[in-house]
């Protein structure tokens, strides 16, 4: 085979590689497939390929990528989960704009940290980290969230660093735009032990 022929086969191996993978790859993963860092790299300074955070590549014909922060931020910290205002944003009851990408970890987990784009860190204990997550994906990438439900109670338990006005207007635009489920509510308000403080206002809307 040529070395015209041979290029051309290794970036359609390559190409089919990526699109396994849902169309983006880890450096890492190329190595574990007998792809070189040379060939790689090649790849990428050929504008084949292009990063999209640390060791993470897609194929740059693509569609753009629609939320580059949160794939950035899930790429590094795989195993944490959207929380707070960020997952409020996510479930679209609120009208804050989220600065840092809000994530949870487990007790003795590292804080999450990260200059760009920046992320918030927090520590939840027990059922409290573990209760009410789902998976969703984003731009192909799958992303660990916080329902609407534990969002709640989580904001109610931040209450006095996040806003009680913020946590306020949730709730209304939880009351308005998905199933008002005051049980559901009260299951996550006793998980995150704040029962006393969110019963009077999830009554309040009853």
């Amino acid at each position: 085979m040529s070395d015209s022929g041979f290029a051309r086969s290794f970036r359609a191996q390559l190409h089919t590689l990526f699109r396994q993978h849902g169309g983006q790859l880890r450096l890492s993963e190329a190595l574990t497939q007998g792809i070189s860092r040379y060939q790689f790299y090649q790849l990428r300074d050929e504008g084949v390929i292009e990063p999209v955070s640390r060791g993470l590549y897609r194929l740059a014909d693509l569609p753009p990528i629609e939320n580059p922060d949160l794939v950035a931020v899930v790429t590094r910290f795989p195993h944490a989960v959207l929380c707070l205002i960020s997952a409020l944003d996510w479930h679209g009851i609120t009208t804050q704009i989220p600065h840092q990408v809000h994530l949870a970890v487990e007790r003795d987990a590292r804080r999450p940290d990260l200059d760009y784009p920046p992320v918030a860190g927090y520590r939840f204990s027990g059922r409290a980290f573990s209760e009410g997550i789902e998976q969703v994906y984003v731009d192909g990438i799958a992303l660990q969230v916080y329902n609407p439900e534990k969002t709640l109670a989580d904001c109610f338990k931040f209450r006095n660093r996040i806003g009680m006005d913020v946590v306020l207007e949730a709730l209304e635009l939880y009351r308005t735009r998905k199933t008002f489920r005051p049980g559901k509510l009260m299951e996550y308000a006793r998980v995150c032990r704040v029962a006393n403080v969110m019963a009077p206002y999830v009554e309040a809307r009853l």
